[in-house]
């Protein structure tokens, strides 16, 4: 058994025994907290919802709403994108046009939102909370809002012209 000092506890890197790491973390947690400021989102990055923030959302609409849920990755909301971009177009001084990202990532979401030239309000739900609260099954799913905040209709699955039309002209007409 060896006692004392030696060389090796002296010289060259010092076994592991916990408080490099330790100093490691905190200076790592007191960068980060340095670069960025709770509660902001980085730049070109989705501002996040769950949802009781899509709740209050729509609670604080002024008219009446088509909220689509989609991802990058989902080939038929790839598909409806530029239906929905013309619809706002047409529409958007009527309907507010929300757009909500699911189990995605945030540069292919901002990728998508940039290919399609969606110019709405987009957010960012990583775990699909929203669509698990108030129904809609797979991806895309789109929500009729009426001017009050409340859903009437929701369509699962991609929409097309006629459909997003009818679910137009019902929450203009209440």
């Amino acid at each position: 058994m060896r006692t004392g000092r030696h060389a090796a506890d002296t010289i060259g890197p010092r076994p592991y025994r916990g408080g490099m790491w330790k100093r490691l973390v905190v200076v790592v947690a007191i960068v980060a907290g340095a670069c960025s400021t709770p509660g902001t989102v980085a730049p070109g990055a989705l501002p996040p919802l769950d949802p009781a923030g899509f709740e209050q959302l729509l609670a604080q609409l002024d008219r009446p709403a088509v909220v689509n849920v989609w991802a990058s990755w989902c080939v038929p909301c790839r598909s409806e994108a530029p239906l929905l971009r013309e619809a706002h177009s047409r529409f958007g001084d009527e309907v507010a046009f929300i757009g909500i990202d699911v189990q995605d990532d945030q540069d292919s979401a901002v990728a998508f939102i940039a290919e399609f030239g969606l110019e709405f309000d987009n957010y960012f739900d990583r775990n699909r909370s929203i669509p698990a609260a108030v129904g809609g099954i797979g991806v895309p799913v789109t929500y009729f809002v009426d001017r009050s905040g409340t859903i009437i209709d929701i369509h699962s699955g991609i929409i097309d012209e006629a459909g997003l039309a009818i679910g137009i002209d019902e929450i203009l007409s209440r």
